[in-house]
């Protein structure tokens, strides 16, 4: 029997949630489309809902490895140099929009926790209009502003103008990259993490095929150079998304509107304002992730193209580093959000404890790996007998075991962001990129040069992993709300019962 019926239910297509016998009596489980994370094991759930996440992050640096292998080899190290500034500025301007997605996860996730998915379409409505309207505005001035960013970037005058090119192909781009992320992130909300997989794994098998043949110009396709990986891009986000919505409908999924329910597309006075309210910050984490990166960029720059090409090589292994960590720490959010909704705080202390202990295990391990194939990988990545191997493997050495140390951050962050708590982890986040990495980096290197750059990343990492836990066990997170009627956490949660829950 399907788990959706069409009765109506204030005017919106009610979803009826298909009963689970194995949970607590009076409880049931999600609608179509999703899975309920409010019961059975914390770690081997966590796990198995992070491997499509982590397999579609490592499709997605695979696919920027192969972008700068062909790009390497085929157009030389100026035009590796103008990829990699132009993907920061890319990051940042998603990081835009990130925030709200974010949001509307948590508000998905929570909905479906507490069993209202009534509730679900009003934020499915309300996010689309929202996401939509926001991603247009920022592609149109991202391509107005390309060539001033880059500027400002210090970006070598060499590769700038194969820069500009890339970036605005990018930015008509990002709308359908913007949209195909928050559904993405809509679905991971409702427990749903393998279908997101498979329709990323489609937009990027796209971009593979068609990247040597427009870069190169191969057969019927037009010789593109440096915008053909963009344009590959574009048209695999775009088809992706369309196959997606088509799939969802068919699917008669609970995250879309019907005929009947097309005016949940008006926003939500309610809903907009927490996706505002929680996703402006949870935004402005990743802008200023990016604009910190922005900002190394520059100083790289000042040491040389040769320099540039070593650490956005770096940069690209880095990705593969902290795969697992970004997979767990989402997989963390959706699953605390759902039991937050639920009221299990119980297993919400659980989650945090097990999401850190999986991060440092498999990210240590991941990192152990890359210090004994160091040469290996970049040889690789980069041509053989490059002068900016040598380069890249000591900013490797210095930086990578730091990175381990993200494991805590976006595990505690993620439990943390599913109450609705998202400004202190933005503090956070700004005392340690913009209150310690950069001006560690900035004072150090008349003194020691490109050593001041790399050895700020570790410092940045571990102030943010002790700042978050101290949150964690000691914040007032647990009292924060996404919706204004949303019941708090009970009175008597302390971190010393966080404490006690978590270990037991």
């Amino acid at each position: 029997m399907d788990a959706i019926t069409d009765a109506p239910s204030d005017g919106v297509r009610s979803a009826e949630f298909r009963p689970d016998p194995g949970g607590p009596p009076g409880r049931s489980g999600p609608g179509r489309g999703g899975r309920d994370l409010t019961q059975g094991p914390i770690t081997r759930t966590l796990l198995v809902f992070s491997l499509p996440l982590l397999g579609g992050n490592a499709l997605q640096s695979l696919n920027g490895t192969v972008n700068q292998i062909w790009v390497s080899h085929t157009l030389g190290e100026t035009a590796i140099t103008a990829l990699g500034n132009a993907n920061i500025v890319m990051m940042l301007m998603m990081g835009a929009i990130f925030g709200v997605g974010m949001a509307a996860n948590i508000l998905v996730a929570q909905a479906m926790g507490a069993r209202e998915p009534a509730l679900v379409k009003r934020v499915m409505g309300t996010a689309t209009t929202f996401f939509l309207g926001l991603s247009l505005l920022i592609a149109l001035i991202g391509w107005l502003a390309s060539p001033t960013i880059l500027q400002w970037m210090a970006t070598p005058i060499e590769a700038r103008a194969g820069a500009i090119i890339y970036l605005r192909i990018i930015f008509i781009a990002l709308p359908f990259m913007n949209f195909f992320m928050f559904l993405q992130m809509a679905q991971r909300g409702a427990g749903d993490s393998i279908t997101p997989f498979w329709f990323l794994a489609l937009a990027l098998a796209i971009d593979v095929a068609l990247n040597p043949l427009l870069i190169l110009g191969i057969g019927p396709f037009p010789r593109l150079g440096i915008a053909g990986p963009a344009v590959s891009t574009l048209i695999g986000q775009g088809t992706a998304l369309l196959g997606l919505i088509v799939w969802l409908y068919r699917r008669n999924s609970i995250l879309v509107l019907h005929r009947g329910e097309l005016h949940l597309f008006r926003p939500d006075f309610d809903i907009m304002s927490a996706l505002l309210s929680r996703g402006l910050p949870m935004g402005l984490q990743m802008i200023i992730m990016n604009a910190a990166a922005v900002v190394m960029i520059s100083f790289v720059n000042g040491f040389g193209s040769l320099t540039s090409a070593a650490y956005s090589i770096s940069s690209i292994i880095w990705g593969y580093l902290q795969m697992p960590t970004m997979a767990i720490g989402a997989s963390v959010s959706s699953m605390a959000a759902q039991n937050v909704g639920a009221r299990r705080w119980d297993r919400v202390n659980k989650i945090a404890r097990s999401g850190v202990i999986s991060g440092l295990t498999v990210t240590g391990s991941i990192a152990l790996l890359l210090y004994i194939f160091n040469d290996q990988v970049l040889s690789i990545l980069l041509p053989a007998h490059s002068p900016a191997i040598p380069l890249a493997r000591h900013i490797n050495t210095t930086v990578l075991w730091g990175l381990v140390l993200f494991s805590i951050t976006f595990a505690l962050s993620g439990v943390v962001r599913s109450t609705g708590a998202v400004w202190v982890p933005m503090a956070i986040l700004v005392i340690s990129m913009v209150g310690v990495r950069i001006p560690f980096a900035a004072l150090l290197i008349p003194r020691f040069g490109a050593d001041a750059i790399w050895w700020s990343f570790p410092l940045g990492t571990i102030t943010s992993a002790a700042l978050t836990t101290l949150y964690y066990l000691h914040g007032g997170w647990r009292r924060a709300r996404m919706l204004r009627d949303e019941p708090q956490a009970p009175p008597a949660e302390s971190a010393e019962s966080a404490l006690a829950a978590a270990g037991s």
